[in-house]
C-alpha cells in the first residue's frame, strides 16, 4: 500500500472541493443563443401597438415611414406586388367579394394599383440548460427556447392604407431534449470512411 503524507491528502482534498466549486458554476458555460430580426420594436406588444396606430383610408405611406415602416429602410418588411397579394388570398367561385372586408375588397378591385407590406419580426433565445457534463459529453441536451415573433399585413392602393392585419405569437416557449445513451461515442461510426468500416 502506498503511503500518503497529510500533505497529499491535503492537496488532493483541495483538489476535490476545487472541482466541485467549478462543477456548480458550469451551468454558466453552456452555450446560449440568441436570434433577432432587426426592427424598432422590442417587444409584441410595441409591434402590435404600432400596427394599431394605423388607420385604413387615413394613414399615409409618408405616415407608415415616420412609424418605422419602409421596406426600403427596414429589414423586416417585404413590399408585395398585386399578384403577391393575390396569392395571399386565393378566391374560389363559391366565395363572392361580399364576404371581404371592405378594405380587402378595395385592394383586389384596384387591381395593379394594389401593393402591400409583409412584416414579420421574431426575437428567440436558446439556453442550454441542465447538467453540464451530461450535456458536453450529449448524453443528454436540454434546450429552451423563449421568445416572441409577430406578423402583420398592410395594403395600400397608390399611397393609402385600406387593410390591415397582424398576428403572432406573443409569448413563445419551447423545450428540446435531445438523448444520447452512448453519449460522445453514440455517431463514431458516421465519422469513419465506409473503408474503413469494413476493414
Amino acid at each position: 500500500m502506498i503511503a500518503i503524507s497529510p500533505q497529499g491528502i491535503i492537496v488532493r482534498l483541495g483538489a476535490v472541493a476545487l472541482l466541485a466549486a467549478s462543477v456548480a458554476g458550469c451551468a454558466d458555460l453552456l452555450p446560449k443563443a440568441h436570434t433577432e430580426v432587426t426592427s424598432g420594436w422590442h417587444s409584441f406588444v410595441e409591434a402590435k401597438d404600432a400596427i394599431e396606430r394605423i388607420v385604413p383610408d387615413r394613414t399615409t405611406v409618408t405616415d407608415l415611414h415616420a412609424l418605422g415602416i419602409d421596406p426600403y429602410e427596414s429589414a423586416n418588411v417585404q413590399l408585395l406586388s398585386y399578384s403577391d397579394i393575390l396569392l395571399r388570398f386565393p378566391l374560389s367561385g363559391a366565395i363572392g367579394q361580399d364576404w371581404l372586408d371592405a378594405g380587402l375588397r378595395t385592394c383586389l378591385q384596384a387591381g395593379k394599383a394594389c401593393t402591400g407590406y409583409a412584416i414579420a419580426v421574431r426575437e428567440t433565445k436558446r439556453d442550454r440548460v441542465g447538467g453540464f457534463w451530461r450535456d458536453s459529453l450529449r448524453f443528454k441536451r436540454v434546450v429552451e427556447i423563449s421568445g416572441w415573433s409577430f406578423n402583420a399585413l398592410i395594403l395600400l392602393v397608390g399611397d393609402r392604407v385600406v387593410y390591415t392585419l397582424h398576428g403572432g405569437q406573443p409569448n413563445l416557449r419551447e423545450q428540446e431534449v435531445t438523448r444520447q445513451p452512448l453519449g460522445p461515442v453514440q455517431n463514431w461510426g458516421d465519422a469513419l470512411p465506409v473503408g474503413e468500416v469494413l476493414r
